[in-house]
């Protein structure tokens, strides 16, 4: 029992780096960049309050699950901007390898269920993937629009690149938080 809890704080304490890896996007109170622990967090809240609006019933469970350990790889990949230019083979191989590597620590049924878990989200096929893929994507829209666009100058974004990159995802799995968010986002790009 011992060498089980053991590894289990071993992955918990690899887990804390989350909090030193920092994001692109910004606190909606726009003082800092938030890490990918507060996201990872805060996404999970998301799915809590918000999966009343997804397409179709959801394990909530299961969605949380996937949302407290989708970025554990930026412990090693860094965090990867939806709208920064990036090359994707190169980041998915190294993003596998952390995977291996930091769901490695857990016993092995845990770490078979993380990493399955953290593959079917990657996918984005079974519908409690497809949400919380979609939530993944609101979170930051919302940061952005609360922060007088955030980031989005930064990145030079546009509204069609929004919409090709987080619009098509969120509308896949919550088509209805993205209709409540639509016309915010048109109002900022306009202004």
């Amino acid at each position: 029992m011992t060498d089980r809890i053991d590894a289990q704080l071993a992955f918990l304490i690899e887990a804390d780096k989350l909090k030193s890896t920092l994001r692109a996007t910004t606190l909606c109170d726009g003082s800092r960049r938030e890490n990918s622990g507060e996201h990872s967090w805060h996404i999970a809240l998301y799915a809590l309050v918000l999966a009343e609006h997804a397409t179709t019933p959801v394990n909530i469970d299961r969605v949380i699950k996937m949302l407290l350990i989708h970025d554990i790889v930026e412990i090693d990949a860094g965090d990867n901007p939806i709208h920064g230019n990036h090359d994707t083979a190169e980041q998915d191989r190294i993003e596998q390898a952390a995977a291996a590597r930091i769901f490695g620590l857990l016993p092995a049924d845990q770490r078979d269920e993380f990493r399955r878990l953290w593959q079917e989200f990657e996918a984005a096929e079974t519908d409690d993937a497809i949400f919380a893929k979609s939530i993944d994507r609101v979170q930051p829209v919302v940061a952005n629009l609360e922060t007088n666009g955030g980031t989005w100058p930064q990145y030079d974004v546009t509204a069609d690149q929004l919409q090709t990159r987080v619009g098509i995802k969120v509308q896949r799995g919550a088509p209805a938080i993205w209709t409540a968010l639509k016309s915010r986002i048109d109002a900022w790009f306009t202004a």
